[in-house]
Order: C-alpha cells, then structure tokens, then sequence
C-alpha cells in the first residue's frame, strides 16, 4: 500500500472526526454494482442499525441523501414546505441560522427566532414565535455545533405539535453520540449525517421521516429531485439510495453500524460521550480565565464550546492550531463568524473541542494534557 504523503493528525475537531483503523480499511473492500444485489449485503444492514440508533418508530421512513446534513436539510425543507406557507427556524447558533438561510435560498417564507449564542431555545419563547407567526413549519436543532449547546427537542416539540405544525430537527453533530429524540418528541423529520458522531468519512445525509411528513410531501410543488423525498422512498424501500452512492463508505458504514450497535452497544456508546463530556468541562473549569460557552444545563455531549480568557484574540486561536498540529492534533479554533460577532460585541471568543465518534476517554486525556500546557503557557 502506497504511503501518504499527508501527515497523521487526530481530530478534536466537530466534524469530520476520527475514523477507527478497521473502518479505514473497510474502505478498500471490493466494489459493487449499487443496483446489484450485493448493494443489498451492505445496505440491509445499514438500514437496519440506522434505525436501531434511531429507536425508529415502525412507521417512519429512513433516507439516505447523497452529500451531507446540509443535503438533507434541504431536503426537509423543498418537500415539506408549500408555497405561500411560513416555515419558523428557532436558532440557537451558526448552524440553526444556516437551515434559515437554506429556506430564503429556495424561495420560502422564512422568519427566524433566535437565542442568545450559548443558551438553549426555550418553550416559552418559542411558543410566542408560534403565536405571533403560525407556521405551518418548524425547524429546530438537536445539537448546535458551533456553541456546544443541546436543545430539549422532545420539550420544544410539544409546543411545536400543540401548535399543529410539522416538526423538523437537525441532529447532525449527536445522533450516534446521544439517544435519539425521535420517538420521545414525534418529529416529523429528523436530519443527520454520516461525518461526525458516528465516526465516518462524510458523503451521506440521513433523513428519519414519518408519515404526517411523507403525506404533506404529496401536496408541496417543486420539491427538485435530489431533495424530493418522495422520490426517495421506492429506493429506499430496496435499502438502495436514488443514485449512485460512494461504495467505499457504504462498505465504511456497513462496518461502522454493525460495530456501534452490536460491538460497543448504544448504552455504553452514549455513556462514554456523557463521561468525556464531564472530563472536558472539569478541564475546562480548571483553567484560569476560561469558561464553558454553554448554558450548564444543556452542555453538549459531542462538542463543548469555550469561551477563551481576557485578553485572547481569534489569531491567538489560529496559532494554537498551528501549535498543535505540530503535536500531531487538529485543534478547532471555533466558529469563523461568531467569533468574529463576539468580537464586535467586546466579548471573547470561543474554541471549540470535539469528543466525538470513536474519541476514547484516553485519548482525550492526552489531547487535554497537551491542550492545557499550551493554553497556560
């Protein structure tokens, strides 16, 4: 096997992550014919354990989308809301505020409410926004990745129900790293992807879709083809995708899957996340000037946030980076365009570190240790 001519790093990055050496080499298995039946050997599987984790109800309907979360976001949003019809986007962060510019982008009626970067969305305000608005759609995020921020999906969905309008939640940075909300809040559409807590290259979105949403799919107009989620489900039914697929990562995520739900099983999946988590803001609280950027009740359990001490500045982050990568890392200087909003505010910054995927509690304890000297320093 040919060497690379790229250096090793290791990635507390929020995505793409750290992929286990056996996934890697699942990627040299051979090819198949996506139409064949071998397609099947792999996607039977995948299918499956996908709604394993999902805790899928038995009526709903998953959908692999050829890209990535965004792809099936935007998927969400072209055959799930109508013409003439408002679709409200709750944001918590960069990646809330993304899905509502994805909305503007295909033409749709899209207002926004927004929390505070580093607090949750909460029922109250949301149901003020319902209120005022009356969408006939919601979207809201499980897991905002730019700030560490978890959301109470199953809480917001109540009120988004009680209001009689679809639900739709990104979960692309915990599915795999958390229980899945699907069940508990009656979502309408649940969006994921391949790169980031389950511990895989990128080049799927997932899509968890019940049957209220498929139905409302039959009376949108110019839902596209990639984004037309009816057009996924005779595929789907054949545990294929629309076209034609990156066969290298359905052999990755056959593998994957398989080694998640029947290796390390999902409690004990789940549990190591909360535990690096609880490591992470130990670390974090221990270091003079700096600060978890999450509220403490809604600390993320795949990406903590944080907020970094008087004085730093976002080039002082970019340098850390560089100093790390020395060290064999990928440290993660947060997110460009809200530090560059905290900036302007007088406030400080924010890092990020990913413990997410296939991150062991032992390696992130080393990453800690080498992240500490060099922030004290």
């Amino acid at each position: 096997m040919a060497q690379a001519p790229f250096p090793e790093l290791t990635l507390f990055i929020t995505g793409p992550t750290y992929i286990r050496p056996e996934v890697r080499e699942a990627g040299s298995w051979p090819e198949y014919g996506h139409r064949d039946a071998e397609n099947a050997k792999r996607f039977e599987p995948i299918f499956h354990n996908l709604g394993i984790i999902a805790g899928l109800p038995a009526d709903y309907r998953t959908i692999l989308f050829l890209g990535s979360g965004s792809t099936a976001m935007e998927a969400s949003i072209r055959s799930l809301v109508a013409q003439g019809e408002t679709i409200l986007h709750a944001t918590c962060g960069a990646f809330g505020d993304l899905w509502h510019k994805m909305s503007l982008a295909n033409g749709k009626n899209a207002v926004r409410l927004a929390a505070e970067p580093g607090q949750p969305v909460t029922p109250e305000a949301l149901d003020a926004a319902l209120a005022q608005h009356k969408p006939a759609v919601v979207a809201i995020t499980h897991n905002e990745t730019s700030t560490g921020v978890t959301n109470d999906v199953p809480a917001l969905c109540r009120v988004i129900k009680a209001h009689n309008a679809l639900a739709l939640v990104d979960g692309v940075s915990i599915f795999g790293g958390a229980p899945c909300p699907i069940a508990a809040s009656g979502c309408d559409f649940y969006a994921t992807a391949t790169q980031k807590s389950l511990g895989l290259h990128a080049g799927f979105g997932i899509g968890f879709v019940s049957p209220a949403a498929i139905e409302k799919a039959r009376h949108v107009t110019a839902r596209g083809h990639a984004t037309d989620i009816l057009s996924h489900l005779g595929r789907a039914e054949k545990f294929q995708t629309q076209s034609t697929p990156n066969g290298a990562l359905g052999n990755q995520m056959y593998l994957q899957l398989r080694y998640i739900v029947e290796e390390e099983g999902l409690d004990a999946r789940y549990a190591r996340h909360a535990a690096m988590r609880d490591t992470t803001i130990a670390f974090v609280d221990k270091l003079p000037g700096y600060a978890p950027f999450a509220a403490a009740d809604f600390r993320s359990p795949t990406v903590t946030a944080v907020a970094a001490k008087p004085g730093m500045t976002s080039a002082d982050l970019r340098a850390i980076k560089e100093t790390l990568r020395a060290k064999g890392y990928l440290f993660d200087p947060g997110y460009a365009k809200l530090n560059e909003d905290l900036e302007a505010a007088g406030k400080q910054p924010i890092f990020r570190i990913g413990h997410m995927g296939d991150i062991t509690p032992a390696m992130l304890k080393a990453y800690l240790a080498d992240l500490g000297e060099v922030l004290t320093r």
